[in-house]
């Protein structure tokens, strides 16, 4: 089997109304789609995290070196790809790009033997995830006291078990917004907080004992993510755990971060920290350091498929536990027109549990009349 033609595609979608998290404002959603397709007819996908034009341009340089090779052997491609840019990318678009192949690959190759990526991936420890409810972004009008608690509490309603708030927008206002969500939720329902690195780590640690009353989860990229010795900070002075990791990238990275003893949690986006194959290594040595591994997803229905596979191999946090504390799968709630309408089937919840797409490959079918509906070009 050799690899016959790579493609990538753009896609984007207005939203009917803007949202924000700490610091920026969105009125679009995007997308930026890989599509590897073999000399026996068949076709993987894969999807990158980050700037669709530059993650789409990072994968149609790398395409000569993908055509004509076998894509089974998904640990030689990634491994020859990040070699040769290793000199220009070691982090950012080059690895979100490498993520989108490297999915796409494991698609086939899932295809290939007839069984979905978690089978060769390990073999599942479970078919079902439990998931947090990603939402609660600011909006253009309205009182954030009032329209906050209400979207928790219809989270919630839906059988969520876990919300995640967006702070980051000054100390005052994100302590009484934690308070007016906590209580609108209740005690019975985990909450974790996000601040999108927009505080330094005298102001992350102010919020959170502030907030610590409250029950927090955990506490959600509190500083910027080149400030290792800021995480530290907070994490010693608080009682949440901290979590981060969506802007780190490979096991190196990874390495890095979990030898200086800075997180807790480690969040992992799988469309751009390095795909399939570098996720399950991070995920392995995140073990070995004792640190749980909830990844980060923000994307559509192939990065969730693609998480899903992933969560199904890892273990739990609590190993060898008769009451076991599962990773997480984390579930945008966002308006985002792309997300499911490029699926055939939805990958939906029920009561805050999502399934396992058991079919081969990613075990998810793609609409191309949709990618059609959506695309923009390159």
């Amino acid at each position: 089997m050799k690899i016959t033609r790579v493609r990538t595609h753009i896609l984007e979608a207005k939203l009917s109304q803007p949202f924000a998290y700490s610091r920026a404002w969105y009125d679009t959603r995007t997308a930026m789609l890989v599509e590897i397709e073999t000399d026996v007819g068949l076709t993987g996908w894969g999807e990158c995290y980050g700037p669709a034009r530059m993650t789409a341009a990072v994968v149609n340089n790398i395409v000569p070196w993908l055509v004509g090779e076998d894509p089974l052997r998904t640990d030689v491609l990634w491994h020859t790809i990040y070699a040769r840019l290793r000199d220009h990318g070691q982090k950012g678009v080059v690895i979100q790009g490498l993520s989108g192949i490297d999915i796409a690959l494991w698609d086939i190759k899932g295809k290939h033997f007839d069984v979905p990526a978690h089978q060769l991936l390990g073999g599942a420890a479970r078919t079902e995830v439990p998931a947090y409810a990603t939402g609660l972004y600011r909006r253009k009008s309205g009182d954030p006291l009032k329209y906050l608690p209400e979207e928790a509490a219809s989270y919630a309603a839906e059988g969520f078990r876990a919300v995640k708030l967006k702070v980051g927008f000054g100390i005052a206002e994100d302590a009484a917004v934690t308070r007016a969500v906590r209580e609108a939720i209740g005690p019975d329902v985990a909450l974790m907080v996000d601040a999108n690195h927009a505080y330094d780590a005298v102001a992350a640690i102010r919020l959170g004992r502030l907030i610590e009353v409250h029950d927090i989860g955990w506490f959600e990229e509190p500083v910027p993510p080149e400030d290792v010795a800021g995480y530290r900070a907070v994490k010693g002075a608080l009682t949440i755990p901290i979590a981060g990791g969506e802007c780190e990238f490979t096991r190196f990275g990874f390495r890095d971060l979990f030898a200086s003893h800075a997180l807790d949690i480690a969040q992992p986006d799988t469309c751009a920290a390095g795909g399939l194959t570098e996720c399950k290594k991070i995920a392995d040595m995140s073990e070995a350091f004792g640190i749980r591994y909830n990844p980060h997803v923000w994307g559509t229905g192939i990065a969730i498929a693609a998480s899903l596979q992933l969560l199904a191999v890892l273990p739990s946090h609590t190993p060898h536990s008769l009451a076991p504390l599962e990773p997480l799968l984390e579930f945008d709630r966002t308006e985002h027109p792309i997300r499911q309408a490029i699926l055939k089937q939805p990958i939906e919840h029920v009561n805050g549990i999502v399934r396992v797409p058991d079919g081969p490959g990613l075990g998810i079918e793609i609409d191309r009349e949709a990618l059609a509906r959506f695309a923009v070009g390159g």
